[in-house]
């Protein structure tokens, strides 16, 4: 079916239910990034297959919101399709509310399914049509009618994480919940956030793409702790282990109905960011407490033993990616090369250094203008061809069972311009000043962000994204609830930064249709000082591979920031050399000779 035959059935289904509006995002039962192709009910209809954005459908009009990270990729997909792109100006903005609540008659009816939806988003859309009287169903699931070859539920085999790398056995990361729990005056612990349960049990699955998740749900009691998991999936060895610490498994669909079982006097612990309405409503009157997660906090702060199974991580990624532009440059002197062929290599290669499990995203190979679509991602058969001119922005990571990796290189594959390497220098010397940064305890996001920024905003430039996101141990490479953002409304803006988390730096810039510039690595928040003022932290840099010098304008950076860049290069040449041949380790000297 076409994308406007998928509408006009679903608005047939909205006829017979007699509402006026249909919302389909792009979530799961679990609001995971990443969702399995059982749940892209958004793309399925729209034809747009980024991984944010919302479907709002009315009579008259189908609408797709999506934040700067994707114009031009929906643009693109959504041509001819009949389904108008809204920009929005805010990431991550809940705009569809404004322009539904502008639109949408007086007393009319608004139609979701319940499942896909956080009880926190429910509460936002009712408090946004309240002045208009308009009610909300949140109990349709009106394109399970109409997607005949939808694809089922993933049934990955569950696996368990080696207890060298977890940091915590399962039993002691229970027990510190359970504390937690207690000052809640909570008797149980709903956890609906995929990652959240697989730290909390120590396992890992492949239900979706490029994170390690099992779908399931947890509720964690004061003694016991319920596991709803599709049947099938955990080996009977490991769901012995699981019993003997206090985990009993249950079948993935009868986690409502034993909430609806919940007894009387109970209270649950729900966060009500995270949790569906559809259970939400399953739980008794009177019987929840509600607040924020209460495992993220505890996820984000990394063990030393994670730190030290990242910083192996983050040493095969740079072996792996001195081999991948060694191989490129290679090739570009015989022929072009197509930015399908170096997503597909990376991956070869990062699997070729043992104990590698995946991507931990899709890989951003952008040439030239496809570098200025901030999220694009080449296929198969749609894939430009690199030649030995222009730049390249390259962006990928890896899953491997001691760490994920994320790391971005913009490098020039001919002469570079003037003007790019002028950008590229401002971007450098942004990201230069949130590595090299010190601050005290309490410090939060939005403040460091500005640190990234300033360069490009004294050449009247800016990027449309966040500096940074939090990221998991083997786990999701977007993780909560730190990071650097220059918005004050988002956890990623009002997280205080504490030693032990994991951040991206990321500043970037783009020319529509002309190129794409991102310089990313991995900091670790770690101790700096302590003095008469308090605790001052500092980042500790911990991917390896070199920035390209030939887009850089040693006159446009000061005596520090040379000093910065010298001392990483030798950090790189020290940490890759002893895994490269004796051919590879001249070609990274090379790429790291002081400026």
């Amino acid at each position: 079916m076409t994308t406007d035959q998928k509408i006009a059935l679903l608005r047939e289904a909205m006829h017979r239910e007699g509402i006026s509006a249909y919302l389909v995002p792009s979530a799961d039962p679990h609001q995971s990034e990443y969702v399995a192709d059982h749940w892209k009910s958004r793309e399925w209809l729209s034809g747009f297959s980024g991984s944010a954005g919302i479907l709002a459908v009315t009579p008259d009009h189908a609408g797709l919101w999506t934040d700067s990270r994707y114009f031009l990729q929906a643009e693109k997909e959504l041509a001819g399709s009949g389904v108008v792109l809204h920009r929005q100006v805010v990431p991550h903005a809940p705009e569809h509310v404004q322009w539904l609540a502008e639109n949408l008659p007086q007393g009319s009816t608004l139609g979701l399914d319940g499942r896909l939806f956080s009880l926190g988003q429910l509460r936002y859309l009712t408090r946004n049509f309240h002045h208009k009287n308009i009610e909300i169903n949140s109990g349709l699931d009106l394109v399970a009618g109409i997607w005949h070859n939808r694809p089922p539920l993933p049934a990955s085999p569950v696996f368990e994480m080696p207890p060298d790398y977890t940091g915590h056995s399962r039993e002691e990361k229970l027990a510190r919940i359970r504390a937690t729990m207690a000052t809640r005056q909570a008797d149980a612990y709903l956890v609906s956030t995929l990652d959240d349960i697989a730290w909390t049990l120590n396992i890992r699955a492949a239900d979706v793409d490029f994170n390690p998740l099992c779908i399931s749900y947890l509720i964690i009691g004061e003694k016991t702790a319920h596991w709803f998991v599709p049947e099938g999936k955990v080996s009977e060895a490991l769901r012995q282990t699981l019993l003997t610490d206090g985990v009993v498994l249950h079948p993935y669909e009868e986690t409502e109905q034993w909430l609806q079982r919940l007894p009387k006097g109970e209270k649950i612990f729900v966060d009500t960011t995270t949790v569906s309405v559809r259970l939400f409503q399953a739980i008794p009157d009177e019987q929840t407490v509600q607040g924020d997660n209460l495992v993220q906090p505890m996820k984000a702060l990394k063990t030393e033993g994670e730190i030290a199974q990242l910083r192996r991580a983050m040493r095969k990624d740079g072996a792996a990616l001195t081999r991948l532009f060694r191989w490129l440059e290679t090739e570009l002197r015989q022929r072009p090369v197509a930015e399908y062929e170096v997503a597909s290599k990376i991956s070869e290669l990062r699997a070729a250094q043992g104990e590698y499990i995946g991507e931990s995203f899709g890989a951003i190979v952008g040439y030239n203008a496809n570098g200025a679509i901030v999220h694009y991602g080449p296929t198969e058969s749609d894939s430009a061809l690199i030649r030995p001119e222009g730049i390249l922005l390259f962006d990928s990571g890896g899953q491997y069972l001691h760490g994920t990796t994320d790391i971005t290189r913009t490098v020039a594959l001919g002469e570079p311009s003037a003007e790019q390497i002028r950008a590229n220098t401002a971007v450098l010397k942004g990201h230069i000043a949130l590595a090299a940064a010190w601050f005290p305890k309490g410090t939060r996001g939005v403040q460091l962000d500005t640190l990234a920024r300033m360069h490009l905003w004294r050449e009247a430039k800016n990027y449309g994204h966040g500096t940074g996101h939090g990221v998991g141990f083997f786990l999701s490479v977007h993780e909560g609830p730190q990071g650097i953002s220059p918005s004050a409304t988002t956890s990623r803006g009002l997280c205080a930064l504490e030693p032990g988390m994991l951040t991206s730096n990321e500043p970037g810039y783009y020319e529509p249709g002309q190129y794409g510039i991102r310089i990313e690595n991995l900091i670790l928040c770690v101790e700096a000082a302590q003095t008469n003022s308090g605790r001052f932290f500092r980042f500790e840099t911990l991917s390896f591979f070199p920035i390209d010098l030939r887009l850089i304008d040693p006159a446009l950076l000061d005596p520090t920031e040379k000093e910065w860049l010298n001392d990483y290069h030798a950090q790189v040449l020290r940490e890759l050399a002893p895994l490269l041949a004796t051919e590879e380790a001249a070609w990274l000297e090379e790429r790291c000779r002081p400026v």
